[in-house]
């Protein structure tokens, strides 16, 4: 048998795989088993026992006669095609609930033994590994399972992560471990992070919309959770410096708490659009322009959008906002700025009074442990990695952490709920070829139209559609077998070229009250490979938002029956949280840091200013008190701006 010579990248991520664990998982699935990447980790792992799992029999036979002797190989017959097909797109190994269960199985029927971190490392390694090319993508274009409301386009969306360039970045992050106190189901909570200079502004969907004046004082209307200590007369004046900066289209519709802006031009709605348009106003359902921060029109020295509808791979034009493209350049123009990449944040260190004195990092191509010494120290790495900064940032002044004598840091996490309904749209089937790509994102929008004293959930949620006739990709219009019965050759590209373009979906985005069981803490065992300890969650939904995403399934459903459609497969129910996402799937991740008056309660004040170090500020999604069902962006950085302005301020007058 010829063995390839590994590249120097694949060598190293074997001398990881040999360093990291006694024994690995080696998934094997259909397509696979000619790999010779995956043969060649075979064989390069050590020789203590190992574990292949093989897509099915005639797999798992070629395996053994390829694959070194001490290896296990077992087969998944025992999960259906669909499901493996979801399982493994969804979570890139174990995280899956039914190839969780069947994997633990096989372990324990072969015995091996995982702990929690162990498939943490295999996960990370899984992902790095797929990264260099050692293992093929976690992807097939088999169906769906027949009760899933996923579409090809959701799958795509729940492998967020590894198609976007965040290089080590996404779901399973090398070396980057996080624990969750339960794997009880709805317990989980999932945490993607963006390895890369600006981070997730490289990937988000630019939906910009403004926080409302009922978002910031939503205990003053129903009793529930906690009023920001600020109002939106207090932002608006930043939000309006945002959009003249950035740039968004929209239009303005007067909505009470669906604050206008400063909008360019929208793009005219596509096809299937214009029908949700349609069915919406049937239903007395407010549907309109959709606010992106891309441009229709050239903007502050960038071009307009050229309608390539490839938002997520970076734009080249500039044309959409992310940090690099749209902030950095000015900064890096006035010679004061200094970037330094490949820092891994460890700890704000902090003097004898308490007050920050600089920032501990690891360099990441050194492994030396570097400080950056500042008068002022402002976080800003997303709200669940600047709480394990501040937690980790223990002294004689701070014994629990730095800012948290309230107690409060990493408590009040929250995140957007989210769940999807897909319909199938006749009067779409069949069309002629036409240029449907647009922006990269929806051109029209449902935000919340209803009274929620009137339902049995507080708070309220905005719909997304989807569908068209974009570019094609990976999975494209799997579970086609549900609309035409499945079939083989010419009849079934004939199939695929009639339907294409004639489903539509509708993803609900909505808000979620804090509550006592969502916060992350520091895992007292477990550290990354940097030795910096890691983050632990805990998370629950309520029953506000279990009803909230049975709501948003029904609305679906009945927009899909006005535009003469059907739904496609059954609506998830209570059995399955209404299909409601994971928390952390929709990465809105808010409030571990949030802001109030009081520093028994709060960790900032209303100037995002920590009540027990004076000198530091947290400038991400920590402080929000609330977490509306809006995009957070444009309210992260149009505080974000306001802070800055205050820090400025007060050090001209000396106060800092």
């Amino acid at each position: 048998m010829t063995h390839h010579t590994p590249t120097a990248e694949q060598q190293a991520i074997i001398d990881a795989a040999r360093d990291r664990s006694e024994s690995i998982l080696v998934r094997a699935y259909a397509g696979c088993a000619k790999s010779t990447t995956l043969e060649m980790l075979a064989h390069a792992l050590p020789a203590s026992p190992a574990l292949a799992l093989a897509f099915n029999k005639k797999i798992a036979d070629e395996l053994t006669k390829r694959f070194p002797p001490h290896f296990q190989i077992k087969t998944m017959n025992g999960l259906g095609h669909g499901a493996w097909s979801r399982a493994i797109g969804k979570r890139l190994i174990l995280d899956d609930k039914k190839l969780g269960k069947l994997v633990s199985k096989v372990l324990t029927d072969s015995g091996f033994e995982a702990s929690q971190d162990d498939w943490a490392n295999i996960r990370a390694l899984a992902s790095r590994a797929m990264s260099l090319g050692l293992v093929p993508r976690p992807f097939t274009q088999r169906g769906l399972v027949e009760d899933s409301q996923e579409t090809w386009r959701e799958l795509s969306e729940s492998l967020f992560g590894f198609y976007d360039a965040t290089v080590d970045g996404g779901w399973a992050v090398p070396g980057e471990p996080y624990t969750n106190a339960s794997d009880a189901d709805g317990a989980k909570f999932e945490w993607w992070r963006a390895r890369m200079l600006g981070g997730r502004t490289n990937h988000w969907g630019r939906i910009s919309l403004r926080f409302g004046p009922h978002d910031f004082k939503g205990r003053s209307r129903d009793g529930l959770g906690d009023d920001w200590p600020i109002g939106y007369d207090d932002m608006k004046p930043y939000y309006d410096k945002l959009d003249e900066l950035v740039g968004l289209f929209g239009t303005n519709e007067g909505l009470e708490n669906e604050p206008d802006g400063i909008f360019l031009p929208p793009p005219a709605p596509r096809a299937y659009e214009r029908l949700v348009k349609k069915a919406s106003d049937k239903l007395n359902i407010t549907c309109i322009p959709s606010r992106l921060s891309i441009l229709t029109k050239a903007h502050n020295g960038r071009a307009a959008c050229h309608y390539c509808g490839q938002c997520g791979r970076g734009c080249k034009t500039r044309s959409n906002f992310s940090s690099p493209s749209v902030l950095l350049p000015p900064a890096l123009a006035t010679n004061r700025l200094k970037i330094v990449t490949g820092a891994m944040a460890r700890e704000v260190l902090t003097d004898d009074e308490g007050r920050a004195t600089a920032v501990s990092y690891v360099d990441t191509a050194t492994g030396k442990t570097e400080e950056v010494r500042a008068k002022i120290v402002v976080l800003a790495a997303s709200a669940c990695e600047t709480a394990r900064l501040l937690l980790n940032s223990k002294s004689a002044r701070h014994p629990d952490g730095l800012a948290n004598s309230s107690g409060t840091v990493g408590r009040y996490l929250t995140d957007t709920t989210g769940t999807s309904v897909q319909g199938h749209i006749p009067v779409l089937e069949g069309l002629p070829s036409y240029n449907d790509d647009g922006a990269g994102g929806m051109h029209v929008y449902m935000p919340w139209w209803l009274d929620n004293k009137k339902l049995d959930f507080p708070r309220g949620y905005h719909i997304e559609p989807w569908g068209g006739r974009d570019m094609p990709g990976y999975g494209f219009m799997s579970g086609i077998h549900k609309l035409n019965g499945g079939g083989y050759g010419k009849k079934l590209k004939d199939d695929y070229r009639r339907l294409y373009g004639s489903i539509v979906g509708f993803s609900g985005r909505g808000e979620m009250l804090p509550n006592k069981d969502c916060y992350c803490e520091i895992d007292p065992s477990v550290v990354d490979r940097y030795g910096i300890p890691v983050l632990r969650f805990h998370w629950k939904w309520s029953d506000g938002e279990l009803n909230q995403a049975r709501h948003m399934n029904e609305t679906a459903a009945r927009v899909i029956e006005a535009m003469g459609g059907k739904v496609v497969g059954k609506l998830p129910g209570k059995d399955k949280d209404y299909g409601l996402k994971l928390g952390g799937e929709i990465i809105h991740e808010a409030g571990t840091t949030r802001m109030g008056t009081s520093p028994r309660t709060s960790v900032v004040n209303e100037w995002c200013q920590a009540h027990d170090c004076k000198n530091l500020f947290v400038a991400d999604s920590g402080p929000f008190v609330s977490n509306a069902h809006k995009n957070m962006t444009w309210t992260i950085l149009a505080l974000s701006m306001r802070t800055s302005e205050h820090i400025v301020e007060e050090r001209r007058k000396g106060n800092l």
